[in-house]
């Protein structure tokens, strides 16, 4: 007869001094767990294992900007090795109680993001995988809200000259760029601004939502963001050429209404590139746009970034 399994145990770290157990599990960002507790994007309270005995059979964690809220839960890792379903219930326990105790009462439940391989599909064994957590989710509430393509330019990679059909300028600033955000939102293929919107905000209240929590926590120069005008002065978008605590991104690119469909979107994309891949040292840029965003993947494409994971993101109502 097997011995009955050991009681499970589900607390936090007790301090840095207990990434390598954390690190039992693994996933794509343990590299930058060291250097997120240094700066204090993480906060050992915020990382929980369950464990039997010494063995970790699940673990997550949330990751913050400034450390002092908790903004994205990233990390959700359950030892795949488990049976259904003690697998699932072990994920779901540490999931409950972790969330009571690192997320402030009344304050909602930040996103679940994770990164995937782009074939997680085609692939058994990362299908299982993936499958997996989202039961968890769903179990405690959670809704799929989009997966994206993650998406990568590398250095060496040809960019293509300004056509000359377009003017830049900086962005001059936040109600100058709130002026173009406003029209985009309205009928934008992002998922995320298509909830914001659904949930009854306003275009322009959607667009200083998004502007609020994501661009204006970019600290490299604000000269970097661009302005598309015509010849004439008419504007036409905007990109978001920026770099976050670990890569160059391309956080935001957006074609007016009345401008979509003209292949203007190329130029954007283009100029953001340019921008970010005449910085010193700069090896990759990173970006990312949501799988029904027909027209900004292929915009990608053209411009030689490679698709080189996925990711989803979660939400609870």
């Amino acid at each position: 007869m097997s011995p009955a399994p050991k009681e499970l145990t589900v607390r936090p770290l007790r301090g840095p001094q207990e990434l390598e157990l954390f690190c039992r599990l693994s996933y794509v960002l343990d590299d930058e767990l060291a250097e997120d507790l240094e700066s204090g994007r993480r906060r050992p309270e915020w990382m929980w294992v369950a464990l039997r005995g010494e063995r970790v059979v699940a673990r997550i964690a949330w990751w913050s900007r400034d450390g002092e809220v908790p903004l994205l839960l990233d990390f959700f890792d359950l030892d795949d090795t488990l049976p259904e379903p003690e697998r699932g219930e072990a994920g779901l326990r540490l999931l409950e109680e972790a969330t009571a105790a690192v997320v402030p009462e009344g304050a909602p439940r930040p996103e679940y993001g994770r990164f995937v391989p782009p074939d997680w599909r085609e692939d058994p064994a990362a299908r299982d995988v993936v499958e997996a957590r989202i039961r968890v989710m769903e179990r405690s509430g959670a809704r799929m809200l989009v997966e994206r393509l993650r998406l990568e330019w590398r250095a060496g990679t040809p960019v293509p000259a300004d056509s000359g059909r377009l003017r830049f300028r900086p962005v001059g600033g936040r109600d100058d760029l709130l002026a173009l955000m406003t029209p985009v939102m309205e009928g934008t293929l992002d998922a995320h601004g298509r909830a914001d919107l659904a949930s009854g905000l306003s275009a322009r209240e959607a667009a200083e939502k998004h502007y609020d929590e994501e661009l204006a926590g970019y600290t490299t120069p604000r000269e970097w963001w661009r302005v598309a005008e015509l010849p004439g002065g008419e504007p036409v978008g905007f990109v978001i050429p920026a770099r976050n605590s670990y890569n160059p991104v391309i956080a935001y690119i957006g074609v007016t209404p009345t401008r979509r469909g003209q292949g203007y979107i190329d130029d954007l994309l283009a100029e953001g590139t340019r921008v970010l891949a005449a910085q010193d040292g700069v090896e990759r840029i990173r970006a990312a746009t949501d799988l029904g965003n027909i027209p900004m993947a292929k915009s990608f494409e053209r411009l030689g970034y490679v698709n080189f994971e996925r990711a989803f993101d979660m939400v609870w109502d």
